[in-house]
């Protein structure tokens, strides 16, 4: 068994060599520094479980050398030892997190009871919640295999996605494999019931359809306005369940959930589709009929999604609504400051919309550079990036002076991204799509057992350019390659964040109603 590594810095450190020879007979190993200086190069040089740190010591203060080893190893409990119980000092030694405190003169009682509330207390938590996890397994599985209804896999879902978030906290390689596996079963079986199902959806006689993309401002945002409430909705392009979970609770220290609910975006779950028809409230096909000046198919040049305020206008009016608007897109730091410069516009409008681009702009760049790449290596590191942007954004600056205001924050998505890892080839005409995850086109080759066909693309109401096109969308976490350079095309894009296709990380995805805090 691996021995607990512990660091005590104290000045007159020979002082408390019975306390250590205790410890050391209790099995931990100790290591001692008598100034801060030291103390700092021993963490450069070592790993250590914990720390404890005299508060007044000569040279660099305790509060100073504690700092200097949060940037270094934040991670790492320190347990502040002082002689003095001044409130500010307390203040100031709590708001740079340290993990516990004593007061002098300390006994070794008191010293061990620290280190087992602060290590031992971490094992037992990460043994009841692995423990837990396990029961909790064979319980998830018995749904994936049993679910017949959207409700059941939006309860999968989010079972899956708690489980992956507890677990993730104490990074432990073997659960988190068994996680993995599991989510691949289950985007398998939603993946079926997709398959079975879908179609389905799009029949005035089907009854207990899901929230579907073009649903969303009729059954979320309209009924808000009609209770006259102002509402100001933040689309988040690309954000998952899991990164809307990591989120949430930042944005709840100023904002009160009232509601929660996750919806099915349409395929293929990309933003020309998915993010046009939550704007129009209609399917791509009714827009095309509809609105043909506001829609481009895929052979035609041109930005997808330049006419969603337009399109927002007209399913407004179609609503017999009269509502005083606006419409901003945020691509980057500049446009986001000028939001806050200009806040109080907000509180003037009984609508206001806001499309903040960075998300998807965080899984582009993760394909296109190396360094991003390593950045967001796996779903918890895209996770803690995500985390990371939105503690430093201008959403956040938004969301802090809503949260003063009488108005309702509408958050959502339009559709989200999976990591993918194994390639489909496809063979396709100069014309094709070049999505990653559909394809559309008339001279498809494809072996229809690896992809979902949509043969009749008016049958789930998607355009089509030529009277023998179709679609195919890729499952799981599949993806598209061309035989040419076929190598290159696979070690590209192999593990990365795409989007368009069939998977519970795409089509299953937040909005949510919240207020200010009462």
């Amino acid at each position: 068994m691996k021995k607990i590594n512990i660091l005590w810095t104290d000045d007159e450190i020979d002082l408390l060599k019975p306390h250590i020879l205790f410890l050391e007979e209790k099995g931990y190993n100790i290591v001692t520094a008598n100034n801060g200086d030291d103390a700092i190069n021993l963490v450069k040089l070592q790993n250590f479980d914990i720390i404890f740190l005299d508060e007044n010591m000569p040279g660099l203060s305790g509060l100073e050398t504690l700092n200097k080893i949060n940037s270094l190893s934040p991670n790492i409990p320190v347990v502040m030892i002082t002689k003095s119980e001044e409130e500010d000092i307390m203040d100031e030694a709590i708001g740079s997190k340290i993990a516990d405190y004593l007061i002098k003169p300390v006994n070794p009682k008191q010293i061990l009871l620290s280190i087992k509330k602060n290590i031992d207390n971490i094992k037992l938590i990460t043994k009841k919640t692995t423990s837990a996890y396990q029961a909790e397994f064979g319980k998830i599985g018995m749904l994936i295999n049993s679910s017949f209804s959207f409700n059941d896999w939006v309860e999968i879902y989010k079972k899956l996605i708690y489980w992956e978030l507890e677990l993730e906290k104490f990074n432990d390689p073997g659960m988190n494999e068994v996680m993995l596996m599991q989510k691949t079963e289950a985007n398998h079986a939603f993946y079926k019931f997709i398959k079975k199902n879908y179609f389905s959806w799009f029949d005035e006689k089907t009854e207990n359809k899901p929230l579907l993309s073009p649903n969303i401002f009729r059954h979320k945002i309209f009924p808000l306005l009609k209770n006259n409430q102002k509402v100001v909705v933040f689309l988040i392009d690309n954000l998952r369940f899991d990164q809307w979970k990591t989120i949430c609770p930042e944005i709840q220290e100023y904002l009160q959930l009232d509601n929660e609910e996750i919806f099915c975006s349409i395929l293929p779950t990309s933003t020309h589709y998915a993010r046009n028809a939550m704007f129009a409230g209609l399917m791509p096909y009714e827009i095309e009929k509809m609105n043909p000046d506001l829609w481009l198919n895929e052979e035609e040049e041109g930005g997808k999604n330049l006419h969603e305020k337009e399109l927002l206008r007209r399913q407004i009016a179609r609503q017999g609504m009269n509502l005083n608007f606006t419409y901003e897109k945020v691509n980057n730091l500049k446009t986001g400051k000028k939001l806050v410069e200009n806040f109080s516009s907000f509180l003037n409008k009984e609508l206001t919309i806001v499309v903040y681009n960075f998300v998807d702009m965080l899984s582009h760049a993760r394909t296109e550079f190396e360094m991003i790449r390593e950045l967001a290596n796996d779903e918890s590191a895209y996770r803690s990036l995500t985390l990371s942007w939105f503690r430093h954004s201008h959403l956040l600056d938004l969301i802090k002076e809503l949260g003063k205001q009488a108005v309702k924050i509408v958050i959502t998505t339009d559709h989200g991204t999976i990591r993918v890892n194994n390639p489909i080839k496809v063979v396709g005409d100069k014309k094709t799509t070049t999505n990653l995850r559909y394809k559309q086109g008339k001279n498809l080759k494809y072996d229809p057992k690896e992809v979902f066909e949509i043969k009749q693309p008016s049958m789930v109401h998607l355009p089509k350019t030529h009277v023998s096109s179709s679609y195919i969308i890729a499952t799981t976490d599949d993806f598209f390659a061309y035989p040419n350079n076929y190598n290159y095309y696979v070690n590209y894009y192999k593990n990365t964040f795409q989007h368009g296709g069939i998977s519970l990380e795409e089509m299953l995805i937040p909005v949510a109603v919240l207020s200010a805090n009462p």
